[in-house]
Order: C-alpha cells, then structure tokens, then sequence
C-alpha cells in the first residue's frame, strides 16, 4: 500500500502538512539539543574546569541516551500510539532542559545532557514512523524531509541563540531556550490525530476511518480501511511466527535493516557531527576568537537550512539514489580538501568552505534522504522495529565519533582524521550503488522487489505484501 492517507484530496494535504509540521516539532528539538552544546561548551568548560576527555563525554553522553531512547521507543509507540508517545517525548525534553540549566557541576551535566538524549533519541525514532503512516505516497519524501529541515532549523536556532549569548558566557540561557519547543511539542501533541494505521493494527477501525474521513472524504474511507485490513490480514498470516524485534531476522527483512543499518552508521562515520557538535572549537583551532568561531558556525547552520529546502524540492522529483550519489560524491571531495587545509596549514577562510560546502553536499542529500528510507524499506510488520533499530545505529556510530574525535585529532592531527572520513565517504558511495533501491513513487512491493534483488534474492510475490 502507498499509506492509509493515499486518497487524501487537497483540503486532506493541507491538514497532513500541518500536522506534519506538529509531529516534526520532534525533530526540531533533536537539532538544537545536538548543536547548542557546541557553543555551550566554549564556557561552562571554563566554568566547570573540564579536561578533553570531560568535554567530550559531556556532548556525547547526550547519544548514549539517544540509543537507549530509540532501542526503548518502539515498544511505547507500538502499545499506547504514536500520538501519545510524542507528547511524553516532550515532556522528557523539558526534564533534561530543567537539570542542564540549574546543573552545578560535571555529574549534573552528564545526567541532564543523558536526559535529553533519551528524548531525542526517542523522537528521532518516532517521527519518521508517524509522518509516513499518514503520508500520500505522491508527496511521502517531502513530508519525511520536513524532519530533517526543522531538525536542521533546530541547529540553526541553536547557533542563533549561541552567538546571542556569547557576548556574556551565558550558557544557561542557551540551555533554557530549548525549553520553549518542549513545551510546543508536549502541549501540541494533544492536537494530534493518532496514526490510522496504528488504530487498524488496534482494532480501533472506526476511529481510523473518521480520521481518514476527514482528509478523503467519507466516499473513500471505506475503501482504504478495507484496502489496509486485507494487506495486514496477509502480513499477519507470513509473520505470526515473528512478532516485535524478532521479525527484523526474518530472510524477507534483512535486505532493507543490512541499508538501512549501514546508511545510519554511514551518515555519522562520514563526519558530519565533528562539524555540527565541534564547529566552533574546529574554526578556533584555525585562530579566530570564540566569538567569531561561533559567527561561522551560525552561517554554517544557514547553508544546512537552505540545502534541506533543497532537498525537499529534489526528493520526490529526482529521487533518493541520485541525492544519495551527488551527497557522498561532493562530501568526500570536500572532506579531503578540508584535511589538506590543516595539514598544509592553509589559513582560516579556505577550511570555513570547505565546511560549508561539505554541508550544503550532506544536507542536499544523505542528511535527509536517510530518515526518508527508513520510513519507507521496511514492511508494516517490522516498521516500528526497524526505525528503531537503525535508529539506534545511527546514535551508536554518532557517540563514537564524537568521543573519540578529539582525541583522534590529537592523536594523528585534525588534517588526517578528515581524510579518514572522506575514505568512509568513498566505501558509501559503493554501498549505495550496489544494494540501495530508488523508491520514489513507488508502494513497497515496488521497493521490496528492488531490495531482494540487489540482495540477490528471489522477491516475495505480491499477494504477500
């Protein structure tokens, strides 16, 4: 099926977009909590008497509970709805927003920012799964992009309300702002209609086919219930033996978690958050002041903004295997020439490029288009399980990246860490066109036979989707 909303009328999409932009408040909170640490950190280290290894934890404890939030998740949103989960999610970011602001010392740092992770990892999971259940095939890669545009609206904001601060050291205050879009997300939360196809999969039928009613029309609800009742009386007879997790091991599933596992390592191992966790600490090394570092950063920001706009126009058009392809490409060029800079001590403007280019390259494309491909390889009866798990990934390879980044950097130079991951770039690129399928207005019969047979495997027949 293309999705329970797939005969929704223009007024419908209207609503699906505002809901859309609602449910994405999630992601939103992601990118701040991940980028406002970054200039956060050039004054309660001073505060706090932090060494590296101390400053390092306190930003990366943030994806040990963002890994715990996304194993947890799915159960949560699996039993009591994806509308609730979300709201509780906002309460959890309000929590950790509460213990970072009146933090006092190291050990509360660690217990606010793991907190946080806890929502965001959570959220991080939930959102793509509640934006495609209720998306249009026809405009499903826009509504999962508008994640990834209000998470790198959320890093923008944070680098905003940095530079606003930085004039005092003011790190509380960056901290607090966050509080604001927790408290929109756990009070809006209550105008949102739960997931059809969570309530089809609950016995809640009537209520599904009101919500699906008020954005088809009454003359198409039935046939979209019935439509979705008959594909998940099939799924339910291939996978009675497989429930939860466990379906993820089925023979049917492991070709879209083996993508949609190496896409979500790939996307931290390719470098991207040494830049959004480090960049004003990166620019500093350069020479600039901590002011002008998080001047830069704030620019930066812009560029990832602007290209996510981008991608939303590009996805549903050109594709996700060609953004994929042109991503990579133009990250790794671009990693390998940020590491020349260092090296050969190039000054301060040409590595500030550098950056931003190798971010308008990662949020035209592999940025956005991997939440995007999560939402849509998986079968419903693993869709809740498979976000989560290569969700979790994605968090696991971001918290060892940026632990050990600086100590990497001060083990073989900053130059040389880049160049590693511009090689990690280069075995993306070979993933990519090897065993990742295009899914663009395609239903997941489409995508799965694509996915079997680059996994070279014999497609399941249609009548089991």
């Amino acid at each position: 099926m293309d999705g329970p909303l797939s005969d929704a009328a223009r007024e419908g999409r209207r609503k699906i977009w505002r809901w859309a932009g609602l449910i994405a408040v999630g992601g939103f909170l992601f990118g701040y909590d991940t980028g406002v640490v970054s200039g956060a950190l050039l004054f309660f280290k001073q505060d706090f008497h932090l060494d590296r290894f101390q400053q390092g934890s306190v930003v990366s404890v943030l994806l040990l509970g963002a890994i715990a939030g996304a194993l947890g998740v799915s159960r949560v949103s699996d039993r009591w709805g994806r509308r609730m989960t979300l709201g509780l999610e906002g309460v959890v970011f309000l929590v950790g927003t509460v213990v970072l602001v009146t933090a006092q010392g190291y050990a509360m740092m660690l217990v606010g920012r793991f907190v946080l992770g806890l929502a965001v990892g959570a959220a991080s999971a939930t959102v793509p799964v509640y934006l495609s259940e209720i998306s249009p095939a026809s405009i499903r890669g826009r509504v999962l992009t508008v994640n990834q545009l209000l998470l790198t609206a959320g890093i923008l904001v944070a680098y905003g309300v940095n530079l606003a601060f930085s004039s005092s050291g003011n790190w509380r205050a960056m901290f607090a702002a966050g509080g604001i879009p927790a408290l929109v997300l756990a009070i809006g939360s209550l105008r949102l209609p739960e997931s059809p196809a969570w309530q089809l999969a609950h016995g809640q039928g009537d209520r599904a086919r009101a919500m699906i009613a008020s954005v088809a029309g009454e003359s198409r609800a039935d046939e979209v219930v019935e439509r979705f009742e008959s594909t998940r009386r099939s799924l339910q007879q291939e996978d009675d033996s497989q429930r939860g997790r466990s379906v993820l091991l089925s023979a049917r599933v492991r070709p879209a978690l083996a993508v949609g596992l190496t896409l979500a390592a790939l996307q931290q191992f390719g470098g991207i958050n040494t830049i959004i966790y480090y960049a004003p600490t990166i620019i500093q090394e350069t020479g600039l002041s901590a002011s002008n570092s998080i001047f830069y950063s704030v620019a930066i920001g812009a560029i990832n903004l602007i290209m996510t706009i981008v991608a939303i126009r590009l996805v549903d058009r050109l594709g996700r295997r060609p953004l994929l392809l042109f991503s990579l490409a133009v990250m790794m060029v671009m990693l390998a020439l940020l590491g020349l800079t260092f090296v050969a001590g190039l000054g301060s403007v040409l590595p500030v490029v550098f950056m931003v280019l190798y971010i308008a390259a990662f949020a035209a494309g592999l940025g956005p288009v991997f939440w995007v491909l999560i939402g849509e390889i998986f079968p419903a009866s693993a869709h809740a399980a498979g976000s989560s798990a290569s969700t979790a990934v994605n968090w696991t390879s971001n918290f060892v990246v940026s632990l050990f980044f600086l100590p990497v950097v001060g083990l073989i130079g900053q130059g040389e860490t880049f160049w590693v991951f511009a090689v990690v770039c280069l075995l993306g690129l070979m993933f990519v066109l090897r065993y990742v399928p295009e899914t663009r207005n395609r239903d997941f019969a489409e995508i799965d036979a694509e996915l079997q047979a680059r996994a070279g495997r014999r497609p399941v027949s249609r009548t089991s989707q």
